[in-house]
Parts: structure tokens; C-alpha cells; sequence
């Protein structure tokens, strides 16, 4: 069976104004609403687009988080995803953690395909896919904007400083995707009635013999500083003035 293996994070929803706690301990989650990280999002619809076109059998979505990250499997699951398995973790864990974890889980799955989002928009490492390919000793290709696979090959457009760059990889291999890869799809209240049955596993960090013990301590959150209100000028001389000002020109 040819297999994709999907990664999924649980993020505050890009919608919401993110908040720090008055000790600056952390953000304040009380409340608030959780989603699919965009990027994973993105990497899951693509992984539906491969099946559906005959390039996959089945594709299995993947979180590493708390008891509740089953809601956004759910969500997974109710796009599309045939079924899920959730690694419990209580505090937040390092990528490489991450990326050890996903490796127990390609050598259990033996997935032909991995592909994850480039970048969770919560701590923006953006650093798991380059890690697990580094573990799993296969081909990456980051930062997709177009997937094609033909056999045993993918071709891989990526989006790079310089403009777009396409490179062919061999399967297995790890894709992490950007934001013009494509739309994800709209999930509608059957699809969400189905997901109820579909297997959705739980295991944990013990039991995939990963340990998560932090190699970075956060002394403390902040908040950016406010931004200082704007002055109105009416003609670009006043402009020009007003930059000499302040010693910008």
C-alpha cells in the first residue's frame, strides 16, 4: 500500500490576536480557539490531491500534543484523511523531539511520501521536515508551491529567493509545503459526521522510546512593543522635512 504520512500541528487559530500572560509566562490558550496549522493544512490537502489522482492508497494524518490536538485530527480526518494517530505530549516539544517522534512512526508506517507543513506559525522554526529527513537518511524538497509524482519520483517546485526552483526527488521522501501549493478544501457537516468512525490512535512519546527532554529554556514572553502613531503631512516637501527631523535623512 502506498502511504502518505501527514504531520499536523495544533496552533492558536491565525484569526485570533495572540495574547501574553500578565507574567509573562507564556500566551494566554484559555478559551481560545485551536486549528490545524495553515502550512499542515496545505500539506494534508495535497496529500488528498495525490490520492485522489491514484498516486496514494491511503493517507495518515499525524499530531504530537495534548488529549485535545484529537479535535484537529478530527478536522483531518473530516477532510479526508483515512486515519490518524495522536502523540501525547503535555509541554510543548522541540522539533528535533518532533522529527525523532515522526521517525518511529515512518518506520512503523513506511510511508512512500512525508510531507508537512514548511512552518508552524507559533514558534516559526520551521525546521522538522529538514530534521526527519536527516534522521531518515531520504531526499527533502522544502518550501513546495507545485508536486507532481510519477513513479517512484516526485518533481518539486520550490519557491527560493531567487524566484522558483524545481528539483526531482526520490520516493520516500519528505515535501514541506508552502502557501501557494494549494486551497484546502472546505470540510462539510457529513464529511465531519463520518470522521467519527474513522480509528484514530493514541500512543505516546514513552512508548515510541523518544525522549523530550528541553535543550532551550524561555526566561519570558513580551509582547511586541506598540507601534507609535502615525503624523499626516500634506506634500512631500512637509515629508522630507519631517524625516530631517528625526535624522532618518
Amino acid at each position: 500500500m502506498r502511504r502518505i504520512l501527514v504531520g499536523i500541528k495544533r496552533v492558536i487559530d491565525y484569526n485570533v490576536r495572540v495574547r501574553v500572560r500578565p507574567d509573562g509566562s507564556g500566551v494566554v490558550t484559555d478559551g481560545v480557539k485551536m486549528s490545524i496549522n495553515p502550512f499542515d493544512e496545505i500539506a494534508l490537502e495535497e496529500a488528498l490531491r495525490i490520492r485522489e489522482r491514484g498516486g496514494a492508497d491511503e493517507v495518515l494524518a499525524v499530531a504530537l500534543g495534548p488529549d485535545d490536538a484529537q479535535q484537529q485530527l478530527r478536522t483531518a480526518l473530516a477532510m479526508g484523511a483515512d486515519r490518524a494517530i495522536l502523540v501525547k505530549a503535555g509541554e510543548p516539544v522541540e522539533p528535533l523531539a518532533v522529527a525523532r517522534a515522526l521517525l518511529k512512526l515512518v518506520e512503523r508506517e513506511t510511508p512512500a511520501l512525508v510531507i508537512l507543513g514548511k512552518q508552524a506559525i507559533d514558534d516559526d522554526c520551521s525546521q522538522v521536515g529538514q530534521m526527519l529527513a536527516a534522521l531518515w537518511d531520504r531526499p527533502q524538497a522544502t518550501f513546495a508551491s507545485r508536486v507532481e509524482i510519477a513513479g517512484e519520483r516526485a518533481q518539486v517546485t520550490r519557491e527560493v529567493d531567487a524566484g522558483l526552483e524545481t528539483i526531482e526527488v526520490d520516493l520516500p521522501a519528505v515535501i514541506t509545503t508552502d502557501l501557494r501549493l494549494n486551497e484546502p478544501r472546505y470540510v462539510k457537516l457529513p464529511d465531519i459526521m463520518k470522521a467519527k468512525k474513522k480509528p484514530l490512535d493514541v500512543t505516546d512519546l514513552a512508548a515510541l522510546g523518544v525522549e523530550a527532554e528541553p535543550m532551550l529554556k524561555v526566561l519570558k514572553y513580551e509582547p511586541p512593543p506598540q507601534r507609535q502613531k502615525g503624523v499626516m503631512v500634506k506634500s512631500a516637501a512637509e515629508l522630507v522635512a519631517a524625516l530631517r527631523q528625526k535624522g532618518l535623512v
